[in-house]
């Protein structure tokens, strides 16, 4: 069974109001995350990884060399299908409820947060992901390089921000730092976090 690309959970031009705009999903979902899933297709048709779950997929070949480019494709597919989840038109600000008490109680505020994650996604070298992870029956911020996830170390992925440049540069060109805080202060779908959390 071939692995699909699921379709974006909102009209490409939808978040053009809020810094994101249709020509970027073009590239960033129409090609990149296109391009990985194709990839990974080709890569274990065949084989015994083509009828498990990507999940299963990830967890199976992230510490196999051999399997590395089957992991970076699958890694990614996932990855993107997630960050799409975490947009949302007119979202950021502050999260609420459970979600927010939680935030509180593990990184002291939601500004604490927001300064972690903001200096996760900008220190990440090179390409890459920002994420807010449950590790352990705890909130944390962490960061990963390339295609790696939070489901190959064993954490449970809440949200998560993509740093390749590919994520950024037609509508923020180089400036990444600005890429953040749009993100966080406009496009975080805290519903899609606050569902991981409670799931």
């Amino acid at each position: 069974m071939a692995f699909e690309q699921p379709p974006l959970p909102f009209a490409k031009d939808a978040l053009e109001p809020y810094g994101m705009s249709a020509e970027t999903f073009d590239y960033h979902y129409g090609k990149h995350h296109k391009a990985y899933v194709d990839n990974l297709n080709k890569l274990v048709d065949g084989t015994d990884l083509a009828n498990k779950s990507l999940e299963e997929v990830i967890k199976a070949t992230y510490n196999d060399s051999s399997k590395q480019g089957v992991f970076n494709n699958a890694a990614q597919v996932w990855n993107h299908t997630f960050f799409w989840n975490c947009l949302k038109a007119g979202g950021g600000g502050a999260p609420t409820g459970e979600l927010a008490e939680r935030i509180n109680k593990d990184f002291g505020s939601y500004d604490k947060f927001k300064e972690e994650f903001t200096a996760a996604a900008t220190t990440q070298f090179g390409s890459g992901w920002a994420w807010l992870v449950e590790d352990n029956g705890t909130l944390k911020v962490t960061k990963t390089p390339n295609a790696v996830d939070p489901i190959a170390e064993g954490q449970k992925p809440l949200l998560t921000l993509d740093v390749w440049e590919h994520a950024y540069y037609i509508d923020f060109k180089n400036a990444r730092p600005a890429f953040i805080a749009n993100f966080l202060d406009k496009l975080v779908n805290w519903d899609f976090v606050a569902a991981n959390l409670a799931a």
